[in-house]
């Protein structure tokens, strides 16, 4: 199809089809629906799904389109969601597990892929991460030669593909090894072998994420060929800042299991150095830059592979303790329903403080309340659960400590050349991001969709916010009591005499209070 002189973003996806893998996946719903909703002339969006859970493709997909997400386009537009063809087939097999003459269909049929399907598992076995993410992008890359009126392949990454080094510019860096030497080790080596020699083989970088991420890019260098390829690097992607709705979010990886978790008041310390960027991007900011990189690759056919870097820290900075704070802030604002505690804590350091206040404020009571849930016959739970969360924040942990320069003159130079109208529909300027405003949306976010707690709620939940407030406040001086009565028993003369000069310069300033 050819394309049109001056024409825009929304209008160039008309009559052209689009293959999505990872549809079902966080980032992968809010790109179908974007695109269902921003670019109506679509045709078909294709989707690589395979059954789970013993439901076939089309009971997952009518699940998928009756999530709130779709809401908007199901309820003014619902025959576009017609539009949405599910393709049998699965990222770990040979050609993906698709059938041969869906093969055919998408080889006739198809003008835009997006790859979004990986494992996004920090801490994911090698051999699974090399065969979703490096071996299934090659099959992926394989079946794109084959589509005779591809205009744009658009690979999804991660910024922290090159976390071994500070400053990472847009462009592909040399991998630490072959990737197709790193597939042939993977069929060869057994379980225990490959377990053993990942330290080794990932070297610097922190996971098998990252490590596979880096020579998937590689091997897409080596293996595109003439095909129109952009790479988008999004960096830690959370709740979305305008699109479909401001703060969606489903799913509890990252951040937003931790923030849920310190809002339910049993999370109450990490390890953080709070004066790092925290580069954090909405996911329709992610997909906005996606979409405008497919429009910009078929458009200007540009000579090599365009990256991306999508991310915060350059353009709309925040760190890690305004984060923390502001989410706190948030949460107190707009508590979640049947609290543990009074939501509070901070984040620390060094990791000596942060270890003697994770065991104090997590394990021990922890500890304690499985101990009455066993008296009374339930369940106990509670220290499971610390020992998942505390899991989830090792994988953050080599993220929070650490900061990084990814520079993005691609993507300022991408968003210089839409129009203005293109902006308005797809914006990705993160300049645009007030950061108070958006944390708030992502805290309610979290509250309505991962809770399921409707907003009618909250002046309840203030109310028991208030009880365990000053019950946290009540304990906390209990505590400082009993700190002070050891004190006084240990150093009886020195304690009362600091003690009682304290109490007069209180009463001293007292004094000149107006009032008092």
């Amino acid at each position: 199809m050819r394309n049109r002189e001056g024409e825009g973003v929304s209008e160039w996806f008309t009559g052209r089809s689009v293959f999505v893998t990872g549809g079902t996946g966080f980032m992968g719903k809010v790109l179908v629906e974007k695109l269902l909703w921003s670019c109506p002339g679509v045709k078909n969006i294709f989707l690589l799904m395979r059954p789970k859970r013993g439901q076939d493709v089309s009971a997952r997909l009518a699940d998928l389109l009756n999530a709130p997400l779709f809401n908007r386009v199901r309820e003014e537009r619902p025959s576009d969601l017609e539009k949405i063809v599910p393709i049998n087939g699965d990222i770990t097999l040979p050609e993906l597990g698709i059938s041969p003459a869906d093969q055919q269909r998408l080889a006739q049929c198809v003008s835009v892929v997006f790859h979004s399907a990986a494992t996004v598992k920090f801490d994911e076995a090698l051999k699974l991460s090399v065969t979703i993410n490096i071996l299934g992008t090659k099959r992926l890359v394989h079946l794109c030669h084959s589509m005779i009126n591809l205009e744009a392949l658009i690979h999804v990454s991660t910024a922290y593909c090159n976390c071994d080094r500070y400053e990472v510019k847009e462009e592909i860096y040399p991998p630490p090894y072959d990737p197709e030497h790193i597939i042939q080790a993977m069929e060869w080596m057994d379980d225990e072998l490959i377990q053993t020699l990942t330290p080794k083989l990932i070297g610097n970088r922190p996971n098998t994420y990252t490590f596979t991420k880096a020579l998937t890019e590689h091997m897409l260098l080596k293996e595109s060929g003439n095909l129109p390829v952009a790479i988008v690097r999004p960096s830690i992607v959370i709740s979305s800042f305008r699109e479909p709705m401001a703060g969606w979010v489903d799913n509890w990886n990252g951040p937003t299991g931790i923030i849920a978790a310190a809002g339910k008041g049993f999370f109450r310390t990490m390890l953080c150095h709070e004066n790092k960027a925290a580069d954090l991007v909405p996911v329709d900011i992610v997909i906005n830059l996606m979409i405008c990189a497919a429009w910009k690759t078929a458009t200007t056919r540009p000579s090599g592979i365009m990256v991306y870097n999508c991310c915060t820290g350059q353009k709309a900075p925040i760190t890690w303790k305004k984060f923390v704070q502001q989410c706190f802030e948030s949460m107190r604002k707009h508590p979640l329903g049947d609290l543990m505690w009074y939501p509070d804590g901070k984040a620390r350091s060094s990791r000596l403080i942060n270890a003697l206040n994770k065991y104090a404020l997590h394990y021990v009571p922890a500890y304690l309340l499985d101990a009455v849930s066993w008296a009374v016959g339930r369940k106990p739970i509670m220290v499971s659960v610390q020992k998942k969360l505390d899991k989830a924040v090792s994988c953050l942990i080599y993220f929070s400590t650490r900061e990084w320069k990814f520079l993005d003159d691609n993507v300022l130079a991408l968003n210089s050349s839409l129009s203005q109208a293109d902006k308005e529909v797809f914006p990705f300027d993160v300049r645009q991001i007030k950061w108070p405003l958006y944390i708030e949306d992502y805290v309610l976010g979290i509250r309505q969709f991962i809770f399921k707690e409707s907003p009618s709620s909250i002046p309840k939940a203030r109310k028991q916010l208030t009880k365990f407030y000053i019950l946290h406040r009540t304990c906390q001086l209990l505590m400082m009591l009993l700190l002070w009565r050891l004190v006084m028993m240990r150093f009886n003369g020195i304690a009362k005499k600091y003690f009682f000069q304290f109490l007069d310069i209180v009463l001293r300033l007292t004094r000149l209070i107006p009032g008092l």
